[in-house]
Formats: structure tokens, sequence, C-alpha cells
């Protein structure tokens, strides 16, 4: 609704500006050229804009050549005018907010102001006066401002005065000290430092005439009958800037003077009046700007005015003319927005309604596709063993694991991604989220939920429920704090050690798991994918066998499941590789290779030292058969057992590896065994009797090549692997 509501607020803007435009003239004048094609636009951080330029054929004549003097840094611009030589501070053509009086359009050059020293000699005591040096601005287009700089003079006992080309006084002033005020100390009010506006004086005795606009020539005279004890060298003189004055405190360096420039020429599009010589901006009151000198431009903003456009007095910004329309024009458009938003208003309510009827529809169909209507023939088929089972909302099971975080990864796997969640109840879960899967693997889907919905065993993963909304199935289970036995194992950590009496116990509650599968349960059920990682460890490191998306159910009178081959190589049973079909002894043969890996340590397949790769179970069977089993026990606990527990758990998982698959134990039997295996015993035999002989390895590089598993000498118990490419494994 929020994205909604900014929308309308943006159409309505874009309604408001198609009737009236605002823009800053200034942002479009920042993007134009000042200087003329290929010419430097700027001399350090001073910007010179033509009919000023730098380098050849970049000015207008000779009197706007710009020296840009690189030996500064920053550059520094200078002008030259006769024998003088101005550093220039800013050049402006008028007219933009940043000349020094926009309102005015006067173009101005501002350059560091040229204060002189004036000397006086005592011979004798008769004092006379030096008259300084004179500037002449005659025959060039400049001239010192009248109404931008004030005459400025300090100094004890001064009285001075300005004059012009034709020896008239212009203004003056005078200053005097006294043997109580340091003469150091300025003042304004004629104390050691005065001041005088170049249009009229102090004490207007004086002429100024109004015709005057500037001066192109002037020379400062010092007044000999107003000297007071004199002084050598101790007086100074000149015109200054009058908004720098009150900064000013007897030191003249850094301060500037403002001199006026009259235009060269008229360029198309600029203003100059007849009755203003010196301006000539880009008429920005209806929207031209740039460099005058170079063609004004309308603005981009006031190009779509029909009827041109105008500077509003109140907002200083450009707004088309109005139209004699305009007030009908308003109403109507207004009217246009109002209709325009009860519109929207209507299609935004359709849009959330469809949008409704189409989640409806869609978590039916997803429903239907991820099995929905099997899962409700099984429940019926099973006489609702699957009630209790809860079926969660995707948006709960979203919030519950922060929108399917990668944080919140517990493990991955052939089926799919397990999550980590907090249902809004407080309880913490476990949720399996399958991959975008065919129509097989969405029945592996919907089978392990009616399994273990089946299943009721303190040793076997519970099930909480599921998700069929989405297109990607979810399923609920109980969470298991303490990862799987693989990484205990293989993966051990410095601060937790999985210790042998620990390991015993595992190996019988999941012994006792699956023979209850397999024996107790209302149907006989193969787990088909038996390993150390699919056994999860709870809070108090008990045994929870898990993922049962590949395993089937039976009825009592069938021995065998015939599929292709599918599992976790390492762990299959030889005979189900060559005949496809799956019986309760092919979980016994997957088990073996979970007991060898607690008593070794090692992986179902680890590489060797050349490179290859060394099957688990036919190396463990290797040692067995030449009485070498110590060779690789586990160092971790070969220090806890007892020597008869590990030789009874080794045989054990001989026997469960047997080739045949009718001389291996059943579970119930090697549940027994392994009860069995963990009485007390009295003490603990300080030597082995594990034959110690030289054992042969037959190593092979990959596990999908051809070939057995054993050397010539060795006993010719072998298989081929050429399925080993059907296989699904994690």
């Amino acid at each position: 609704m929020q994205s909604i509501m900014i929308f309308l607020v943006l159409l309505l803007l874009m309604l408001q500006s198609s009737l009236q435009l605002t823009a800053s003239p200034s942002s479009s004048q920042d993007r134009l050229p000042i200087a003329k094609p290929g010419c430097q636009d700027h001399c350090g951080a001073v910007k010179i804009p033509y009919p000023f330029g730098i380098g050849f054929k970049c000015f207008y004549n000779e009197s706007y050549e710009i020296i840009c003097n690189t030996s500064f840094h920053p550059p520094k611009p200078f002008l030259p005018v006769h024998d003088l030589r101005f550093e220039v501070m800013k050049i402006d053509w008028g007219g933009n907010p940043t000349s020094i009086s926009p309102s005015e359009h006067v173009q101005t050059l501002v350059v560091k102001n040229d204060f002189h020293n004036i000397c006086r000699s005592d011979n004798g005591g008769v004092t006379d006066s030096a008259v300084v040096q004179r500037v002449d601005l005659r025959g060039t287009p400049f001239l010192f401002s009248i109404q931008f700089n004030v005459f400025v003079a300090k100094g004890c006992g001064t009285s001075l005065v300005l004059k012009n080309s034709s020896n008239e006084v212009v203004t003056g002033c005078a200053s005097v000290c006294r043997n109580n005020i340091s003469k150091n100390m300025t003042s304004w009010i004629g104390v050691g430092c005065c001041q005088s506006r170049l249009s009229s004086t102090l004490d207007n005795s004086y002429t100024i005439y109004d015709e005057i606009q500037g001066l192109d020539y002037y020379e400062i005279d010092m007044n000999h009958e107003a000297l007071l004890n004199p002084q050598t060298c101790n007086v100074a003189a000149g015109l200054l800037y009058k908004d720098e004055v009150p900064e000013f405190s007897g030191n003249f360096s850094n301060l500037t003077t403002v001199m006026e420039w009259s235009r060269p020429f008229t360029a198309e599009g600029s203003t100059c009046g007849d009755d203003g010589v010196l301006t000539c901006p880009c008429d920005d009151e209806h929207g031209y700007v740039g460099n005058p000198y170079l063609g004004c431009q309308l603005v981009k903003e006031c190009q779509i005015c029909k009827h041109g456009c105008i500077t509003d007095i109140t907002t200083r910004l450009l707004v088309c003319k109005k139209h004699p329309l305009f007030n009908l024009a308003s109403i109507l458009g207004f009217s246009v927005s109002i209709g325009l938003v009860m519109l929207l208003l209507l299609c935004y309510w359709l849009y959330r309604l469809v949008k409704r009827i189409r989640e409806v529809r869609l978590k039916a169909k997803f429903f239907k596709r991820n099995g929905g209507l099997l899962l409700q023939q099984q429940i019926s088929s099973r006489n609702g063993i699957v009630d209790k089972t809860r079926i969660f909302g995707f948006c709960e099971l979203e919030k519950a694991t922060n929108n399917f975080s990668e944080d919140r990864i517990l493990g991955q796997g052939g089926q799919g991604t397990v999550y980590k969640g907090m249902l809004e109840d407080g309880r913490i879960v476990a949720i399996k989220k399958s991959k975008k899967v065919d129509k097989s693997q969405l029945e592996q889907f919907i089978n392990e939920m009616v399994i273990l919905s089946q299943v009721n065993h303190r040793s076997v993963v519970k099930i909480l429920g599921c998700c069929l909304e989405t297109e990607v199935p979810l399923l609920v289970y109980e969470f298991i704090p303490n990862g799987t036995l693989y990484q205990h194992i293989h993966e051990p950590s410095e601060d937790f050690h999985v210790t042998w009496r620990m390991r015993l116990q595992i190996a019988l509650e999941s012994a006792n798991a699956l023979s209850y599968l397999h024996s107790s349960s209302s149907a006989p059920i193969y787990h088909r994918d038996v390993k150390s990682s699919n056994i999860l460890l709870d809070e108090r490191y008990r045994a929870k066998v898990s993922d049962f998306g590949a395993s089937r159910a039976i009825t009592i009178e069938e021995t065998h499941v015939t599929t292709c081959v599918q599992g976790t190589y390492g762990y299959l049973d030889p005979e189900y590789f060559q005949s496809n079909q799956f019986t309760e002894k092919s979980d016994v043969y997957s088990f073996g290779v979970v007991l060898v890996e607690l008593i070794t340590g090692k992986k179902p397949i680890y590489p060797n030292k050349s490179g290859g790769y060394i099957s688990l179970a036919t190396e463990f069977l290797f040692h067995m058969e030449n009485s070498c089993l110590s060779d690789m026990l586990d160092t971790s606990i070969s220090e806890e057992a007892f020597e008869e527990e590990l030789t009874a758990v080794a045989n054990l998982a001989k026997q469960c590896l047997n080739m045949n698959g009718k001389q291996r134990p059943t579970m119930k039997e090697v549940a027994v065994l392994l009860d069995g295996i963990r009485s007390p015993h009295v003490s603990k035999p300080k030597t082995p009797e594990c034959l110690k002989s030289d054992c042969m390895f037959m190593e092979y590089n990959s596990p999908f090549s051809r070939g057995t598993f054993f050397s010539d000498s060795s006993p010719r118990t072998s298989f081929s692997i050429e399925a080993l490419p059907l296989i699904n494994g994690d």
C-alpha cells in the first residue's frame, strides 16, 4: 500500500510540473562553456571567460589577454596593462549569483590591491611630499570602480587626496596620531587610519561629478600643511573593495580592488542597453544563460514553454508564462488528478483481489504437484497414522528461518538443504527444504513424510509436519543440537571428544533403531542410506537416525526391493551393485561400515599418499585377514577401550561386511551383540594380541575406476563398480 501511495504522489507532481515549470538558471549555466572552444578556461582556481583568454586566439584582443603564471602553486592569472601587472582574483561578465553585484549586471574584474607606500623626507625641519606613482588605465577597456571601491590611507599625520587625469580632486581623507595612542593602531574615525568614499567626501570640500562612471587614471597627493610629526615612509594609501573594509587591520596584503570593463561587442541573446556601456548580461530573467560573448542560450527547462518563461518575483525561479486559459487548465488538471487517483485505487483493489485468487490457486497447484494427493492417499491407507502431523504455512516457516538465511543452514545433501528455525511458540526445529526436483524425487519427499509418521522410536528423528504450499516442499523435524556422528569422528573439535563408551552407546542405539525399522514397525522399512552423517546426536549425545528420503516400506512377505542403485559410495552393499536388489542385509552392510568408522576414525573413502583413494571396508577386511587390525585403530580410543571390546566390535563389523548377504547377521542380532559388548570388564589387558605383520595395500586412483580392491596375494573377494555413475550420493 505504501508503494502505491508513493506512486500517486509522484503522479501528482508530474501533473503539476506539466502545468508550471520551475528551474534554477544557474544550474544550467554551470554546464555551459565560458571560454572559446579548445581554450583554457581556468588558471588555478580562477575561471577565465571569453572575451578574456589564455594563449593565442583565445582572447578578443590584446587588452583581454591573461597570462597564467604556472610557477605558482596553484597557478595565478595576471592582467598586463601598460607597465602594470595586476593579479586577477575573479572575472565576471555580470548577471550571475556569484558576481559582486548580481542585480546591477555590472561586468567586473577583481584584482589584488595595489597600495602605495608614500615616503616623506625631513630636511632641516622642512618636510617635502613625494607624489606617488600614477596608475594609468587610459586607452584600455578597464576603469577603477567608483561604486565598489573606497579610498583608504593609513599612517600618522596623514592628509591625502586622490586626483584624476584632469588634476581634479576626487576624494581625500586625513588621520592623526596622538602621543597616547599607539602608532600601529588603526581606526576608521581618523586615528591612525582613514577612508573616504569616491562618490562623496567627508567634509564636502571636494567636487564629484555625476557623469563620472569610473577612474581610468589616478594619483595620490599629500597636503604639506596638514603634516604633523613627520616620519619616513610610514604612510600608505590606495583603493580597496568596500566589502573588505571591515577586515582591514592596517595590513593591505591579500585585499582586493574592483575594476569594471566595457563590452567589446554585442552577442546574440544578450541585453546590452544603450545607456549602460558596462552592462551586457544574458537575460536570465527570461531564461537566457551562458557567456554573452559566446552566445546566450535558453535554458532547457524554458524550451518547453509555449509562451516563454519569466522569473517569478517571489520565488526567484523560472516559470512558464501563463496562458489566458490557465485557470481552466488548472481546474481540469485537478479534476483529472482526482479521477486518476480514484481509478488507481480501484485498480489497486482489483490487483489485490486477483493476486489473492492467484495465490489460492497457486497453493492448490503446489499442493497437488508436491504430492499432496499422494499424501492423502497414504493417510487414508494407513488408517490415519499421520493425523498428528501438522501442516505449516510457508509464511510461518519463512519467518522462523529468517527468510531461509544462509547462516541458518545446518547441512546440505542430495535430498535438499536443512535449516534451523524457531517457531512462534519458541520451539527450535529443523526445516528440510527439498531441491527443485522431478516427480520421482517428490515421491521421495512424500515417502519420507509417510515413513517417519509411522515410526515411533526414541532413536529415530521425529517429524513434526510439512508445508506443501510452495514450489519447493518443506519438512519440519525436531531439532537435534549436536550435529552428526560423521562430524564428531572425522572433524573432531579440541573442546569435545567422543569417547569409546559413547561410541559403543551410539552404535547400540543406532542398531536398535534399524532393528526396529526392520522387524518391529507395522511394516518392515529399509532405510537404504545408513551412514554416519545420517546419525544425529541430541543434547545428551544419544543417537537419532535421520534422512528417510530413500527408505522403502514393504510387506512382511517381501524380502527385497528392486530399484536402481542409489546411496552413498563407500556404504553400498556389493550385492546391491550386481543385482539391484536391496534387502535388509544391505542396511546391515552399511551399518558395518559405520562400525569400522567408529573403531578406526577413518572415512569410508579416504585418499592415500599417492593421490588415489582407498575403500575403508575393503582395507579393513584386508587387515582383519592379515591379523593387523591394530594398524588401523583410532589412536584417540585405543587406550580407552578394552581389547576384547575392540576385537568383538571388529569381528562384528567383519560379519556385517561379509560379501555374501545371507551370511550377515540381522540388525536385531547386531543390536544384541553390541549390547553384550557394552557389559563391564574387570580389567584391561596390558598387551594386545593382534598379530603385526607386513600388510599389503591395494590402492586405486579414482573411485570411478574399474578393478578389484585386493592384490593377487590377498583373498579374492571383489566386485565391479561399473554401476557407480548411477549412484545418487551426498
